[in-house]
């Protein structure tokens, strides 16, 4: 069992530090064992149906939470990935390529965190440049040539905040993906897995269905940024992720996103493979449903989409 605790979890912690000293080679030892282990089960289940939004920042940020490169791995066959974006240099924030999902071919890319200190610095934590950005608009225009499905993963803080990105034109690097998003002719798919940080999140999630795990977050700034900007105090953030309605069941009242893909208890972290599978069933439905949509409905449908969010919020 996954030994990390956060701090809501201190009452399973303790019943797993009792569950791993006892000796189960006597029958009475295995049977405090088994009622231990039910405790324990029945604990994740009555905690995890009663997150706090801030509990849910805590779990969509997990370091062992699956990531792109994780879904890539389990989900698409034969992935080639594509690198560069023919103007500055190649940014590893972003993964993409070409592969296939359930033997259709499909564009696939998605911010990358990385999962120890080498790769998190290799990736720069799955916070992209605009040269990232720039790679996105040329797989979102090669998938759109060949009209191949596109599925992104989104798990990013926001994009990169350096004044090198700033120099290069972050914002419109941004804005342009977005553009590019709202006029290709490809069904588009993004999934929420982990963090869905500000632009740098919507410039991946500008698509046909956007669907979002359970304990993930969406939102235009930070629980943190949002207390140091209107409290001006950093203890303020669990309240300030109350406000922000950044949680799966937030964003899916509001319009934001089409679906929620429900994790199991004790987080995306504790059951992976079960996770994974769960994201490609949903993919799956959802590509079905648009995959023989006319291209001129589908563009229009999309960008009506948006143009309904944005009247929504404003």
């Amino acid at each position: 069992m996954y030994e990390n605790f956060l701090d809501f979890e201190k009452p399973i912690a303790e019943i797993k530090k009792k569950l791993d000293s006892i000796d189960r080679s006597s029958l009475h030892g295995n049977n405090e064992y088994k009622d231990l282990e039910k405790k324990i089960e029945n604990l994740y289940i009555e905690i995890y149906s009663n997150l706090t939004p801030w509990q849910k920042v805590q779990l969509a940020r997990h370091p062992e939470r699956p990531h792109t490169s994780d879904y890539i791995k389990h989900l698409i066959s034969e992935f080639i990935p594509l690198a560069g974006d023919r103007k500055f240099s190649e940014d590893e924030s972003i993964i993409g390529g070409l592969g296939k999902f359930n033997e259709t071919s499909v564009v696939v890319l998605g911010t990358e965190k990385g999962n120890s200190m080498e790769s998190r610095i290799k990736h720069n934590f799955g916070m992209a440049r605009p040269d990232g950005y720039r790679k996105v608009q040329r797989l979102y225009k090669l998938a759109s040539r060949f009209n191949l499905p596109i599925i992104t993963f989104v798990d990013t803080a926001g994009a990169y905040p350096g004044k090198e990105a700033e120099q290069r034109g972050q914002a419109e690097a941004i804005a342009k993906s977005m553009l590019v998003s709202l006029r290709i002719e490809s069904p588009m798919i993004s999934i929420i897995i982990g963090e869905g940080g500000s632009g740098g999140a919507i410039a991946l999630a500008t698509t046909d269905k956007i669907l979002m795990l359970e304990n993930s977050i969406y939102s235009v700034i930070s629980p943190e940024g949002c207390a140091s900007i209107l409290w001006r105090d950093p203890s303020k953030v669990q309240v300030a992720a109350d406000s922000l309605n950044l949680t799966a069941s937030h964003c899916k009242k509001f319009g934001i996103i089409d679906e929620i893909i429900n994790e199991f208890p004790g987080g995306a972290h504790r059951n992976y493979l079960k996770t994974i599978e769960s994201v490609g069933n949903s993919i799956s439905n959802n590509l079905k449903q648009l995959i023989d949509i006319e291209k001129n409905q589908l563009v229009s449908s999309r960008n009506n989409k948006f143009l309904n969010i944005t009247s929504n919020i404003f």
